[in-house]
């Protein structure tokens, strides 16, 4: 089987810890790989080799002795825990960059370090995060925005509602917004996990699943009708299921992905469950994407405390996602 292209790696907020877990991600990966290459200011990588590299195809030969860094030096100084608006546009041009090495094929994926979203504000980003800018960019095959996916080793999760207040999320719901979520995600399933019949669990919105319209009427009036469409297009799935007890060690072996109506519902298992694993994928895109399921940081940056365990495990999820990819007829 031939080696993967190597991933690339953003810098993320500059500020941040990026550049840190970098490092890290590299010293626990160079002999065993996946490789990459960092897309950012090389001299913000501090206690490891590094080899800038004029292309990303270069990253291969490098890694076992170096990080390689595509060098783009940042227009301002980087203070730890400040982030400056005058770097947002170096942070939005790395990853304009590996968005388009990986549309070329030059890289296998592209992982990003975490943002600062109210600074790239400040510099003008008009859009709510990552996820949504990743798929103006790279485009998403099926049509419609791109879907966000938080994995760990045991539990994956989508949320159908996103980075708004609760009250709209709930005002936001409607059947085909939760069937839309689920079957993107169920090609996802068989797409970039191998899973050739995927099982669904769709999380409830109110106690109990609303037990039967006496705590709640959405789960009989949003959440079934969606469970219902899902089932006549042949997806295997169940729900609405009560919230309480659809994260249990019983119960998350019954299915693939659990689909959640909101934020919290999603990403709080998961990060329970595995914090330093868990992983922010993102499903719908024409590239691979995952990235740390952690934000910037600052509080710690600088310091040399940031645990790396959330990009090497966004780093091998991209490879293995992109490899399963390449065994698609």
């Amino acid at each position: 089987m031939p080696p993967l292209p190597p991933l690339a790696l953003t810098m993320g907020e500059p500020a941040g810890i990026g550049a840190e877990i970098a490092a890290g991600a590299w010293a626990a990966l160079r002999t065993t790989g996946p490789a990459f290459v960092f897309l950012g200011d090389a001299t913000q990588i501090a206690g490891v080799p590094v080899v800038p590299v004029a292309a990303a195809e270069q990253a291969l030969a490098v890694f076992p002795h170096a990080l390689p860094v595509l060098h783009r030096p940042l227009p301002a100084p980087v203070v730890p825990g400040r982030p400056d608006p005058a770097n947002a546009p170096a942070v939005i041009g790395a990853i304009d960059e590996a968005v388009a090495l990986a549309k070329a094929g030059r890289v296998a994926g592209v992982v990003t370090n975490p943002i600062q979203k109210a600074t790239l504000y400040a510099a003008g980003f008009r859009h709510p995060g990552h996820t949504e800018y990743l798929g103006e960019i790279a485009g998403t095959p099926g049509g419609g925005p791109p879907v966000m996916m938080l994995a760990c080793a045991e539990l994956r999760t989508v949320p159908v509602t996103g980075h708004e207040p609760l009250a709209r999320a709930i005002a936001r719901l409607t059947p085909a917004l939760i069937v839309r979520h689920a079957l993107v995600t169920a090609e996802a399933l068989r797409r970039d996990f191998g899973i050739a019949a995927p099982r669904l669990a769709v999380a409830g919105l109110n106690p109990h699943a609303g037990e039967d319209g006496t705590l709640g009427t959405e789960d009989r009036a949003i959440v079934a009708p969606a469970v219902a469409a899902l089932q006549a297009k042949g997806i295997a799935a169940r729900g609405p299921l009560p919230p309480d007890t659809l994260f249990t060690p019983l119960a998350r072996p019954t299915y693939d992905a659990a689909i959640c109506l909101y934020h919290d519902q999603a990403l709080i298992p998961v990060k329970t469950l595995d914090m330093a694993g868990g992983v922010n994928v993102t499903l719908g895109l024409s590239i691979v994407r995952t990235s740390p399921d952690h934000g910037t940081a600052l509080d710690i940056a600088g310091q040399g405390r940031a645990d790396p365990s959330s990009l090497i495990a966004a780093l091998r999820m991209a490879a293995a996602i992109a490899r399963q990819r390449s065994l698609a007829p």
